[in-house]
C-alpha cells in the first residue's frame, strides 16, 4: 500500500506499462514507435536542442520528500513549540509594556500567539496614542528578545492555584483576556511561569528550562490580523505566526519544503492554467469554475461515482435548504449556529441552507421501515454545503464558504459494522491511489468525556474501528478521548509530493442521528432497533481535494485528468482543417484535444503548450497530413515516436482509461524457438 509519499503520475516501471496493453497492441505500439519519419525530425533536428532541452519546467520537477516530524508522533517536539509561544509573548511584552496576551497554541508546522494592542496615552501632552501596528519589520527585534530569554536558561514550573488566587493575579496584570479564558477553564487552574519574570494560564506541557528550546531551530514567520474568539464583532488583535523544530537542519529542512510549496501554491497556479477563479464581486470563499478547471473536477468526479457503484453504493441527490425545524431535529441550530448562514422566509417559514447532507440522509432513510434484511444501506452524495465562514479565515479553495462534500452514509447492523469499516478504508485506498497518495497517516479517536450513547455501543464501534484497522494491517495511533460527541471515528492524512500533511478521509460512527430522527429497523424477532449510522468522506471537499492536487503535482495533472491532453500545434495555415478533424475525431473518442491558433511561431507555440502543462503535443506540417501521421512528444517523458493517427487515438484513450501516462512500449517480443 505505502511505497512512498512521492506522487505516484510518474512512477509506472517498464514493465507496468507493458502488463497495461495486450500483447497485439504492445507490438503495433512498439512498431509505430520506432519510426523516426515524419514530424519526428522537427523535435529532433530543429526544436528538441533549442525549445525542448527541459522536458518538464523547474517548477514542477520531482521534489525531494522530506519527513519531518509531527506534533501527534513527538512529544518533544510539541513541548518545544509550546514553551516557544510563551518565550515569543514574554518577549513581545518586555518590548512593548501594554501588549495584552490572549492565546497562543501549537499548530500543525509551529504555533502563533494573538496579542492586542490598546490606544495610549502620552504621559506628557494627554493625547491619545494610536494602537501599535506590528509588522514584519519588528519580528526581527522580537526573535532578539526571545533569543537572550533562551540564553538565560530560565526554569519553566507549574503552580497549580484556586480560581480566586487567579483572579487575583490577572486584575494586577491589567489581562482582560486572560480573565475571560479563565472563565471558561475547569479546576484544576494551572500557571505556568519562565523563572520569576512572566507567568500565563496554561495546562502544558513545557520544557523544562528556555535552553531546551533550540533557538537556531525557531522562526517568526508572519504577522495577520485576527478576531478575538473568531468574532468580528469583537477585538481585533495580531497575530505572530512562528515554527518551531528540534534543530536547525530540521528548521532549514522546512524552509525549503516551504520554498517548494510557494512554487505549488493552487491559488497562483489556478490563475496561471486558468482552471478557477474567487470572483470577489460575488463574495469571498465563492468559487467560480474555469472550463478547464471544470474538466478536471469532471474527471474526478466520474471516477468517484463509478468507484462507489462498483462498491455498492447507490449515488443520490438532496435540496440545498430545508425548512429550519430539521437543523432543531438534527441538533445543528443548536450546536452549530455560529457556522450557519442566516435563516431566510419563505411563506412565513424559517428555511436554512443547509451546512450538511447528513439530515436529508436521516430522513431518506426514514421514509419507510426497514427490515433488517434491508441493511447496510449504503448512499453516497456529491453534495453542495454551505457554511459561514469569517473572512479572515478564506483560503482559496482550502477554506470557503461553498463547497461540495463527497459525502456518503452507511445505515448497518451492529454486527455489519467491523466489514462496512474495511470496506469504507478499501474504498479509500482504491480512490486516493488513483491520484497518487499512497501514504497515509491515520488516527483513532475514542470517546470523548462528554459524548451521547451507552457504554456497550460505544465499546462495540470502538472494537469494529480497531478490528478493521488491524484487517488492513494499517499503522495507526490512538487519540484518547478525540473522538466526537456522537461517536468514535477514524481520520486519515495523506502525504503529498513535499512531505505535507493533510486531512481528507474520514469515518464517523454517529448514535446521535439516529436517536434524534428516530430510525429504526426491524429484527429478526420482529424488534424494532436503532441502525448505526456511519458518516464518511473520501476527499473531504472537492475544492479542497482539487487544491491539495494540483499542489501535489504542481499543476502538472497526469494524462487522464489533464484538462487538455494533447495540443496540435500546426506548422501552416493549410493544416488548419486537417488538425480540427482529428481534434472531432478526439472529442468523439473522449479524448480532450485542443488545436493551437497557428499564429505564433512554432517555438512560441511549444512554449505556450509546455506552460499551459500540456501532457502531449503534436506538430503538424505537411508531410503529417499527407500520411496522417503525427510526432509525439510527451511532456514528462520525451519523444515517443511517429504514430497513425487512428492509433495515436485509440493509445490516448487507452492510456486515459487505465490512468497510466502515454509511453514509447517495448520493442516486439521475438517468438521463442521450440524446444
Amino acid at each position: 500500500m505505502k511505497i512512498s509519499g512521492v506522487t505516484m503520475f510518474a512512477l509506472f516501471s517498464t514493465a507496468a506499462r507493458v502488463a497495461a496493453f495486450s500483447p497485439s497492441r504492445v507490438a503495433r505500439v512498439s512498431q509505430l514507435g520506432s519510426n523516426p519519419s515524419s514530424t519526428l525530425g522537427y523535435f529532433a533536428k530543429d526544436i528538441t536542442s533549442r525549445f525542448m532541452a527541459t522536458v518538464v519546467p523547474a517548477e514542477t520537477e520531482e521534489a525531494e520528500i522530506v519527513q519531518l516530524p509531527t506534533n501527534e508522533d513527538d512529544n518533544e517536539l510539541l513541548r518545544i513549540r509550546h514553551s516557544s509561544a510563551h518565550v515569543l509573548a514574554m518577549a513581545v511584552q518586555q518590548i512593548y509594556p501594554e501588549a495584552q496576551v490572549t492565546i497562543g497554541p501549537w499548530i500543525d508546522n509551529g504555533f502563533y500567539y494573538d496579542f492586542f494592542f490598546p490606544e495610549t496615552t502620552d504621559p506628557e501632552t494627554g493625547e491619545t496614542i494610536e494602537a501599535r501596528k506590528l509588522t514584519d519589520q519588528d519580528l526581527k527585534s522580537i526573535k532578539k528578545a526571545m533569543d537572550k530569554i533562551i540564553s538565560k536558561n530560565y526554569p519553566i514550573t507549574r503552580e497549580e492555584v484556586s480560581r480566586e488566587e487567579a483572579e487575583k493575579r490577572i486584575k494586577a496584570l491589567n489581562e482582560p483576556f486572560k480573565m475571560e479564558i479563565l472563565a471558561g477553564l475547569e479546576e484544576p487552574i494551572t500557571l505556568y511561569h519562565i523563572g520569576d519574570e512572566w507567568w500565563d494560564l496554561c495546562a502544558g506541557p513545557h520544557v523544562e528550562s528556555t535552553a531546551k528550546i533550540p533557538k537556531k531551530a525557531v522562526a517568526l514567520q508572519s504577522v495577520a490580523g485576527a478576531y478575538w474568539r473568531g468574532d468580528e464583532n469583537r477585538e481585533m488583535l495580531q497575530r505572530v505566526y512562528a515554527t518551531a523544530w528540534k534543530d536547525p537542519q530540521q528548521l532549514k529542512q522546512y524552509k525549503k519544503m516551504m520554498e517548494e510549496a510557494k512554487k505549488r501554491d493552487h491559488r497562483v497556479l489556478g490563475k496561471k492554467l486558468d482552471l478557477f477563479s474567487i470572483q470577489e464581486d460575488a463574495g469571498g470563499g465563492l468559487v467560480f469554475w474555469h472550463p478547464k478547471g471544470s474538466k478536471v473536477r469532471s474527471k474526478i468526479e466520474e471516477f468517484w461515482k463509478d468507484a462507489h457503484t462498483d462498491d455498492g453504493y447507490d449515488i443520490i441527490y438532496t435540496p440545498h435548504i430545508a425548512n429550519l425545524d430539521l437543523w432543531k431535529t438534527s441538533g445543528h441550530f443548536d450546536f452549530y449556529r455560529s457556522d450557519m448562514f442566516d435563516q431566510m422566509d419563505v411563506e412565513n417559514d424559517q428555511y436554512q441552507i443547509k451546512p450538511m447532507n447528513c439530515p436529508f440522509h436521516c430522513l431518506m432513510y426514514k421514509d419507510e421501515l426497514r427490515s433488517y434484511r434491508d441493511l447496510p444501506v449504503r448512499w453516497a452524495e456529491l453534495g453542495t454545503v454551505y457554511r459561514y465562514e469569517r473572512s479572515g479565515t478564506l483560503h482559496g479553495l482550502m477554506r470557503v464558504r461553498g463547497f461540495t462534500q463527497d459525502d456518503a452514509h452507511i445505515f448497518c447492523l451492529p454486527e455489519q459494522l467491523e466489514d462496512e469499516i474495511v470496506g469504507v478504508l478499501d474504498l479509500i485506498e482504491t480512490i486516493l491511489t488513483r491520484f497518487g497518495f499512497d501514504k497515509y497517516d491515520i488516527m483513532l479517536s475514542t470517546r470523548p468525556e462528554k459524548s451521547v450513547g451507552g457504554d456497550d455501543i460505544w465499546e462495540a464501534a470502538t472494537v469494529a474501528l480497531r478490528g478493521a484497522l488491524e484487517k488492513k494491517g494499517w499503522e495507526y495511533g490512538v487519540d484518547e478521548g478525540g473522538g466526537a460527541f456522537y461517536g468514535p471515528k477514524i481520520d486519515v492524512k495523506i502525504r503529498d509530493a513535499i512531505g505535507r500533511q493533510w486531512q481528507c478521509s474520514t469515518v464517523q460512527c454517529d448514535f446521535n442521528l439516529p436517536e434524534r430522527f428516530g430510525l429504526e429497523y426491524v429484527d429478526a424477532d420482529n424488534n424494532r432497533e436503532r441502525p448505526i449510522m456511519v458518516h464518511r468522506a473520501i476527499f473531504g471537499s472537492m475544492e479542497r481535494f482539487f487544491g491539495i492536487l494540483t499542489e501535489n503535482c504542481a499543476g502538472d495533472f497526469p494524462l487522464w485528468l489533464a484538462p487538455t491532453q494533447m495540443k496540435l500545434l500546426p506548422v501552416t495555415d493549410a493544416v488548419q482543417d486537417f488538425c480540427h478533424e482529428i481534434a472531432a475525431k478526439a472529442k468523439k473518442a473522449g479524448i480532450r484535444v485542443e488545436v493551437d491558433r497557428g499564429n505564433e511561431r512554432l517555438a512560441k507555440q511549444i512554449r505556450n503548450a509546455e506552460q499551459q502543462r500540456v501532457p502531449i503535443m503534436a506538430v503538424v506540417g505537411m508531410k503529417e497530413m499527407e500520411e496522417g501521421k503525427l510526432a509525439i512528444r510527451s511532456r514528462k517523458l520525451g519523444d515517443l515516436g511517429s504514430f497513425e493517427v487512428e492509433d495515436l487515438l485509440d493509445e490516448l484513450a487507452s492510456c486515459s482509461e487505465k490512468a497510466v501516462e502515454m509511453t514509447r512500449i517495448g520493442e516486439k517480443e521475438e517468438p521463442k524457438a521450440e524446444e
